[in-house]
Formats: C-alpha cells, structure tokens, sequence
C-alpha cells in the first residue's frame, strides 16, 4: 500500500451551527429530458442570523442562472468550491433567490438525485442526493414547503404532497409540510396503479396507490394491503394517523436502499412491493409488509419530525425500527419475530460492535453519511429504544411518545430532545442511559450464582464490561435491564419475569424464599443488547430449552447448545448426545408455534461459530466449521430420521396459498426438516418437492438444497427457463448457486456467473444478489488461496466507479478479515491495499477500506 493517500476530512458532531437562513417556501419547475433535464427553482429565504449564503451543488449539476429578486448576479458575487457555492453578494434579509440549472439523468448511474431506472424518472435524495438536483443548503434541519411543477410528455408525473393540477404534459404538487431537502421525491414513466382507500379515525379520506411497471399490477396487491394494516396500526398503537389526501407509492428496479420514506411519495425497491406465491417467498412477503410499514410509520418519525443532523440519524432510524419491530410482532408471531431480530442484531450488528467499524448509536464524525447507514444506527437503536420503553413502562413510554410529537412537531430534532422528553413524562433521570447513544461496543455481562440452601436465598452477581473499540478505549458502566426468571427443578416456574436495573460495574441482586434451587432464566426476551456469559453446564441449558416458559430465552438454551457443540466439533470432538437429545424433545414438541420449531432447529451459521471461536482467544477455520456443521446436521437427521419425516409430511399445506402467520410457521418448519434430512437422502427430498412445489417459498428452497447436495444442474436449468422474464426471480437465481455451493466451488461457480451477459451488474439488486451470495458462503469466500478475496476487490473496484455507495456497502465482507489465520490475513490485506492503491477510488469506498484495513 502506498504511503501517501488522499485525506479524508471528518464531518464533527461538536462542529453543528445554525443555517443563517430561513426558507419560507420552495418553488421548484422541471423540464424533463433523458440528458438534459432542466430545473427552476424560487426559494424565499429570509436572514436569521450574519454570514454568507452557502448552497450545496452537485459536480454534475451546471449551473446557468442565479439571481436575487429578479436580478441576475455578477460571475465575481458567486464562487463554486467543490460541491460548495457561495454568494457574497450583499443580501437583504428577505429575498427570493432563483437558480437554472441542467442535469444528466440518464448518466446518474449512482442513484443519488434524479436518474433514469428503465425509462423512468425517479429520485433518492437521503442522505445528500437533492444537491445533485438544484443548488440548496441539503441538510436535515432546512425545512420548508415546497410547489412542484412537472413538465413532460410521459403519462404519469408525482411528487409530494397532494395533487394542485393535471394535464396534459404538466403536473402541479403541493406539500404543506414543511420538510427538509432528503424527503422530496419527483416520479415521471410509463406506470400503472393498484389503488385503494383509507378514512382515518378524523374522517379524513385518503386515496392510495401503488405504481408499477405496466405487467406488474397483479404482484402489487399485497403492498397495498399491507399499507392499509400500517395505517390502521399507527392509529390505534400510537394514536397517529396520515396527514395528506393521497399516499403514493411507487415501485423501481433501480434502487440503492430497501425503500425512501419521502412525503406522500415513497419510493421502493420493486424487490420490496411486487409478490406473488409463484414468484415471492414467505419471507419476502413478510420484508414487504415489514418495509411498507417502516417506511408508513415514518410519516411522524422522520417526516413530521426529522433529525437535526446527520449524526442524530439514529433519532428517526432506530425509533422507526423498533415501530416497525412492534408491527410485525403484532402481525405475526411476537417470539419468533424478537428471535428473528436477535438473530439479525448478533449477524450483523455484533460483528460491526467487535471490528474496526464500530461506533456509536450517535457517532461523533463521519466521513461519509452513506457509510453510516449501518446496523449500529438501525437495529441497535432500536434496541435501545425497547431498553427505554421496558425501563420507563408501557404507560410511561405512551406519555414519552405523546409528548414527544406535541412537543417536536415540525422539529428538526436531537438525542437529547428525544430523552428529555422521557425525562419529563416519567421523571427518570436518563444522563446514564445516554451512554448507550454516546458509546460503541457491546458490552459483556458476567453472571454467577449463589445459592443458599439454609436460607433458600439465591444471589445472583453480574459483572458488565465494554471492550475498548476505534476511539473509545475505556467504558463506564450503563444501564443494563436484566429480564429474569426463576424455574424450579421439575420445570414450574417460580419466579415470574422480572427486570433487574443494572446501573454500576458489578451489583448483586437477591431471591428469597425458595424451597429448592432454581435454573436461572436469564436475559429473557433478549431485554437489552449485551453478550451474556454464565457457568451453565449442557444439561442445564438442556433443561431451559424444553421448561423455559419465556420463548426467546428457551431457543437461547438451545442455541447455545448447539454453538457449543458445533465449536467442540470444529477440534475434532463428536456431536454432543444432549443436544441430539434436546432436538428430539423440539420435534416431539406439536404443541408449539411451527415458526419457533423451525427457529430451533436451524443450526448456527459459519460466520457465528468463527465469532464464537474468535472470541475464545481461537482462530477459526472456515473449512473446519463448515464441515462440523453438516457433520452435526447429518448426525441430527440420522438420529430423527423418522420424526423428521413426519413433520415433513405432517405440515404440508394443501389450503391455497397465503403468506400469513399460520402457514407461513408450517412451511418453515416443513423445510428446516427437510434440510436437516438433504444431510443424509442425497438431495431425494429436495427433487420430489422441487418437482411438486406449488409456490416459491418451497420452490426456491428445494433448489437450494439440491445446489448443496450437488444436483442442482437440471433444476437451476428449468428454474432460469421457466423465470427468466421476471427479474426478481432472476436476481435470486444469481444468488443461490454461489451461497449454496461447496465452498471449495463457491469462487468458481460466481465467476462463471459474473461472465453471463444478464449478469446486469449495474443494477443494485443483481450486484448484492451475486456478490452478496459469495460473501454468505463463510467458506468460500474465505476460502485459503485469497481467490474469494480478489473476486470481491476486482467487483467492488469495478462497482466504485459507476455507483460507490453500493460498492462500499459490499465491502463490508471484509469486516471480520483480521480473526483468521495467516496465510488467509495475507491475502485479505493485500486484497484490501490493492483497492487502497486503485486511483479515483471514491471517498465512500476509501473510508470502508481503510477503516477495515486498519483492523490489523
């Protein structure tokens, strides 16, 4: 790696000033055109307090007029520096400023701004896109209404707010709302609507439309639905209801994110609307329904009250996952969604907390927004808001909350407002709490046990640590809500859920009154985002995965049975016979949720059990792990065979299809059954199902399974023929071949993918399905000649030129490069100062890289 690099100047959280100005009202007018489209703006400003007026302007932005109430500025009154233009002019302290100037969407292969997804207009402006429109202070605490007027010849024109006129050729918007910059959406194409309707509980109609490709109208229905549910939910969960005549939301191909919950206009991700049992599983009707309402509920937590600036993006961020966390719940299976996020936390966010891109809830500075769109400020913060809701109480959350909209409406607002309105509702003092926000890493929390028999008191100690992370050596202690439970040794429970508050190092907390020693159930519900280490032998974790009462704590027993297990295995030791036992007691289990049987009986991922190794002080062998695993699913097979089969059979749906709760749990189970027996039938199974399967959820699951198996090349065959045109369909043939491979063919089997001419790697969604794929496939990515390495370097290099976020997104492959052997660290790092070394590379790729190098 060279010497001599480009330096990065830090964004400062303590650097935050005012705009000088205000901005009364937005006016803007586009002339739309594939290469030249022409924007007009008027913007009324009036003058808050001394300085120059600075606008944000993209490179590829020209600008040809600017002038101040009506008269034109002299070149020497203007001056651009970088994506900086500032006018010296003396200014009165009311004026209208006006610009013109001309952008290239058809060459926006970023995404940022306005661009051309397959003929259709459409824009993404959070985080810093709008300046790639019109000169404009694009920042989050700038807000205003804005009046759009579209002028094009294509048949449908939207925007936000509600529709002022249409004819032919032009459109007029208005959103009342004041908003900042990020939130404006512009949509012109050739689109057709799935519509529907909404009275709110004011009586207020609303129109609702979901737009998409002329073709798509029969896989939009399901979006609609699910807008309707999170409408109906935020009323009557937290008493908000919509606040515009018309919801729009539009479906595109082309798109960085999951979705943009822009004012009135969403856009998505087409990946994220369009469904239908022959082409969407379970689990993307389940995303769709859960996106619809992240992006809905944004509407008050966002929208009506966004983030002062970008570093409080957490404010809006985490508060609208945990919304969306507590809709799903309520619309499907509570336990099995707490898991499922569990799961997610730990994959992706735990990982991020233990290497060199941990930071905090709110980080301090930041080169790049985009790169801080990350699991930290989305599911962590959302953690810390449950913490905050079981700490205060349902009842004293629902006074935070009402407080907190009638307090902060149309706000740009901070951390610090969001906890002094807690401070306020329930009379807590949070300045400790706050830490949770300010520091990074996740803590460990050490408990041990002490029991009195004479006495029949039980003392439980905990000790909490955080490990020192980039910046922040040091740590003091946080609050830590600790969810316990008692069980008394024939499986009754004694001690019902109670929150222990943690505020100090290390603190004791007693149970008095037992005849006989309980097992501690602890952390149940997973109530605060800690690693959780005890002395609990396997049969006592045996013991909790089949009497636990509290579900998340139970599929914890048994997870970290099968962790340990499966890390004993990767030194050569045998499966253990108690976790053999204990899948038996879940298969026998017909009593419970199938969603939750499904949960326990999928194994750790790769990537867990090198974290778990990692941690041991071990370095981890991705081969190795990869072979305990399906050495340890074979022997759960061999040893169940018959049980599996039934439940195989047994949950088998012949009802019509819906992707509800109660099938969707049959179906899960009925394939985390099947996998386990694919171990030992020879992919026998996975044929029959992929020859019978009546929708995609089996579908594509019996293909996976047949990849694995090595027998795939007939089905992969007929798969691509019979979906070829549905481009979703497609995107996820690109994946499973390269996720499900052996690992040792994984690298291959991606480049001879990445060589087909419908590998359209520019599409974001084709580019994460085929790189992502490798990167998922622990092994092969990982594999020790460095080729996963050089495959990723050679795309995201290639990527970084024509879309960065996305390449600097992918690059966090990388992340966990450091915890492996030598031979394999050589590789990876030399893969890492190549692209280092690589000229032009962008800021948001250069920033993920050198933060990622600087592991080791």
């Amino acid at each position: 790696m060279s010497e001599e690099q480009p330096v990065q100047t830090p964004h400062l959280l303590a650097d935050y000033r005012p705009y000088p100005f205000t901005i009364n009202q937005v006016r803007l007018d586009f002339t739309l055109d594939p290469s030249a489209t022409v924007v007009r703006a008027e913007i009324q400003m009036t003058r808050r307090q001394s300085g120059e007026l600075e606008l944000d302007i993209g490179k590829d932005v020209t600008l040809h007029r600017i002038s101040v109430d009506g008269v034109e500025l002299e070149p020497a009154d203007v001056t651009r520096d970088g994506e900086v233009l500032t006018v010296h002019a003396a200014l009165p302290d009311q004026f209208t400023l006006a610009t013109e100037v001309t952008i290239n969407p058809a060459a926006n292969t970023a995404f940022e701004g306005l661009y051309l997804s397959n003929g259709i207009f459409c824009t993404q402006c959070e985080a810093e896109g709008f300046r790639h429109i019109t000169p404009y202070p694009d920042r989050p605490d700038v807000m205003a209404p804005f009046e759009v007027t579209i002028h094009s010849a294509l048949p449908v024109l939207l925007s936000n707010g509600n529709p002022v006129s249409q004819s032919d050729g032009q459109a007029v918007w208005q959103d009342p709302w004041k908003k900042p910059a990020y939130l404006f959406a512009l949509v012109a194409g050739d689109l057709h609507a799935v519509s529907g309707e909404f009275t709110t509980m004011s009586g207020r109609h609303v129109d609702l439309n979901v737009w998409v490709r002329p073709g798509d109208e029969p896989r939009a229905g399901y979006a609609l639905e699910s807008l309707v549910r999170s409408m109906k939910w935020d009323e009557e969960a937290y008493g908000r209801e919509y606040d515009l005549d018309v919801f729009n939301i539009v479906a595109v191909d082309d798109f960085n994110m999951g979705a943009m919950e822009n004012k009135g206009l969403n856009i998505f991700n087409s990946k994220l609307v369009l469904a239908s049992p022959e082409t969407a599983t379970d689990m993307d009707y389940e995303r769709i329904e859960g996106v619809i309402g992240h992006e809905y509920f944004h509407n008050w937590t966002g929208n009506r009250i966004t983030c002062r600036d970008w570093f409080q993006l957490c404010l809006k961020e985490g508060l609208t996952v945990f919304r969306d966390q507590q809709f799903t719940s309520a619309m499907r299976s509570a336990p099995v969604k707490r898991i499922q996020d569990v799961v997610t936390l730990r994959a992706r966010q735990f990982r991020e907390d233990q290497g060199p891109l941990a930071h905090p809830v709110r980080p301090e500075s930041f080169v790049e927004i985009n790169n801080f769109y990350t699991a930290t400020v989305y599911e962590k913060g959302a953690e810390v808001i449950g913490m905050l809701k079981r700490l205060v109480g349902d009842d004293g959350y629902a006074k935070a909350l009402d407080l907190y909209f009638d307090r902060h409406d149309g706000d740009a607002a901070t951390i610090e407002d969001w906890l002094k309105v807690f401070e306020d509702a329930t009379g807590r003092d949070l300045t400790q709490f706050k830490r949770w926000y300010s520091d990074a890493g996740t803590p460990i929390l050490t408990m041990s046990e002490a029991w009195d028999a004479a006495t029949g008191t039980l003392t439980l100690t905990f000790e909490q640590k955080t490990p020192p992370t980039p910046g922040q050596p040091d740590k003091p202690p946080r609050v830590i809500p600790i969810a316990i439970g008692l069980i008394s040794p024939n499986g009754d429970e004694v001690q019902p859920t109670t929150v222990l508050e943690m505020t100090k190092e290390k603190q004791e907390f007693t149970f008095d009154g037992l005849s006989a020693q309980p097992v501690v159930s602890a952390l149940r519900g997973f109530s605060a985002p800690v690693v959780l280490k005890r002395q609990l032998d396997a049969a006592g974790k045996a013991f909790l995965f089949a009497h636990d009462t509290d579900p998340f704590a139970r599929w914890e027993a048994g997870r970290d049975l099968a962790r340990e297990t499966l890390v004993a295995m990767t030194g050569g030791a045998s499966p253990d016979p108690e976790y053999i036992a204990a899948i038996g007691r879940v298969l026998a289990d017909d009593d419970a949720d199938p969603a939750f049987r499904a949960m326990c009986l999928r194994l750790p991922s790769d990537e867990e059990i090198a974290v778990a190794i990692s941690d041991a002080g071990n370095v981890p062998d991705p081969d190795a792990i990869h072979e305990a695993r399906e050495a340890l699913g074979a022997a759960i097979a061999s040893a169940h065979d018959t049980a599996l089969d039934r439940i195989y059979r047994e949950n088998a749906v012949s009802e019509p299809y819906e992707p509800d709760a109660d099938q969707s749990g049959r179906r899960a189970l009925r394939l985390a059954a099947l996998g386990l027996l694919n171990r030992i039938d020879g992919g026998a199974g996975a044929t029959s199902l992929f020859d019978q399967a009546g929708n995609m959820t089996e579908r594509a699951a019996a293909l996976g399974l047949l990849i694995a198996a090595g027998k795939a090349d007939d089905a992969l065959q007929r798969f691509y023929d019979e979906f070829s045109d549905v481009r979703l369909v497609v995107d996820m043939w690109f994946m499973l071949p390269v996720a499900m491979a052996p690992p040792k063919q994984a690298v291959e089997v991606a480049k001879t993918l990445a060589a087909r001419a419908d590998f359209d790697w520019k599409n974001p969604n084709r580019f994460r399905a085929l790189i992502g794929g490798l990167s998922s496939n622990h092994a092969g990515f990982h594999a020790a000649d460095g080729l996963g390495y050089d495959f990723l370097a050679d795309w995201l290099l290639k990527m970084d030129a024509v879309n960065p976020q996305i390449a600097a997104r992918m690059s966090g492959a990388f992340e966990s490069w450091a915890q492996y052997d030598e031979a394999r660290k050589s590789h990876a790092r030399a893969a890492l100062d190549r692209m280092l070394d690589a000229p032009s590379l962008s800021r948001n790729l250069r920033e993920m890289v050198s933060r990622i190098r600087n592991a080791a």
